[in-house]
C-alpha cells in the first residue's frame, strides 16, 4: 500500500506578536487583539489537523497549542471549543483534549451541503461567463499543474480551495463558499490523506472540464462536471477507510 500521509510541518504564526501585544496592552483593545489571536488559532489547529500533522487520535493541551503558536492559554481554550463544535476535537473534562477520528457520516453530510451549494454556483457561473472567467480559471489551472509537478500536496490543496472558492465569486456568491467551507473540515481530512500526485492530476483534469463547460456557457455540462468531479469523495472515503483504519471512528 502507498502511504499516502503527508506531513506537514507547522510555521511560526504571525499571532505570536499580537499576543505579546495583547499582554501588554490590556484593556479593550487588548480584548480585541487577544479575539484576533483566537480567530488565527482557530484557523492554524484546524490547517494542522486538516493536514494530518496533528493525526486522529492524537492527544493535545492547551499548554502545549500555546507553546505550539506562542499564544497564551486563553485563545487556545477559545479554539478548542470553536473546533469542537466542528467536531474536530474531543474536550474531555478533566482530561486530555483528542483529535476526533474522522467520522465517515461527516464525510458524507460534509460532501452532500457542498454538492448542494456548489452545483448551483457553477449553473450560475455557466450561465453568464466573461472573458474574465476563461482567464482566472485558466491560471488557476497552471498553477494547480505546478505544484502537482512539484509534488507539493499543501499547495496543491489550496489551489484547489482557491479555485473552488473562485467560483463562487464569479457567480456573485462568495458567502456560500464560507458556508461550504464551514462544514467540509471531515471531507477535506480525507482529501488530504489522498493527495497524491496521481490523485491531483485527476483533479487538474476534471477542473478542467469544468472550466472548459463554463466558459462555452453549456450549464448543463458544467453542472454535470462538477457532480462527477465531487462524486469521488465517496471514493476517496472507501479508499481511505481501508488504508488507514485507525483514524476513522
Amino acid at each position: 500500500m502507498e502511504d499516502r500521509k503527508r506531513g506537514a510541518q507547522h510555521q511560526a504564526d504571525p499571532s505570536q506578536g499580537l499576543a505579546s501585544e495583547s499582554r501588554r496592552r490590556g484593556g479593550k483593545v487588548g480584548e480585541a487583539l487577544e479575539g484576533t489571536i483566537a480567530f488565527r488559532v482557530v484557523s492554524a489547529l484546524r490547517d494542522d489537523i486538516v493536514s494530518m500533522a496533528l493525526k486522529p487520535g492524537d492527544v493535545i493541551s492547551e499548554s502545549d497549542i500555546a507553546g505550539r503558536y506562542g499564544v497564551s492559554r486563553q485563545p487556545v481554550r477559545e479554539a478548542f471549543i470553536r473546533l469542537a463544535q466542528q467536531g474536530l476535537l474531543l474536550i474531555r473534562p478533566k482530561r486530555a483534549t483528542v483529535v476526533k477520528k474522522i467520522s465517515p457520516d461527516g464525510v458524507r453530510q460534509s460532501r452532500f451541503i457542498r454538492e448542494s451549494i456548489e452545483v448551483e454556483i457553477i449553473r450560475r457561473v455557466a450561465a453568464n461567463p466573461t472573458p474574465e472567467t476563461a482567464q482566472v480559471l485558466t491560471d488557476l489551472i497552471a498553477d494547480q499543474e505546478a505544484a502537482s509537478a512539484a509534488n507539493n500536496s499543501r499547495r496543491f490543496h489550496q489551489l484547489d480551495e482557491l479555485f473552488h472558492r473562485t467560483l463562487a465569486r464569479l457567480a456573485g456568491v462568495e458567502y456560500a463558499w464560507q458556508l461550504i467551507d464551514d462544514h467540509k473540515m471531515q471531507l477535506d481530512r480525507v482529501r488530504y490523506l489522498t493527495l497524491g500526485v496521481s490523485s491531483s492530476q485527476r483533479a487538474i483534469a476534471e477542473h478542467k472540464q469544468i472550466a472548459e463547460a463554463v466558459t462555452q456557457g453549456d450549464v448543463a455540462g458544467a453542472e454535470a462536471a462538477m457532480r462527477a468531479h465531487l462524486a469521488r469523495a465517496e471514493v476517496l472515503l472507501s479508499q481511505t477507510i481501508e488504508d488507514f483504519p485507525d483514524y476513522f471512528e
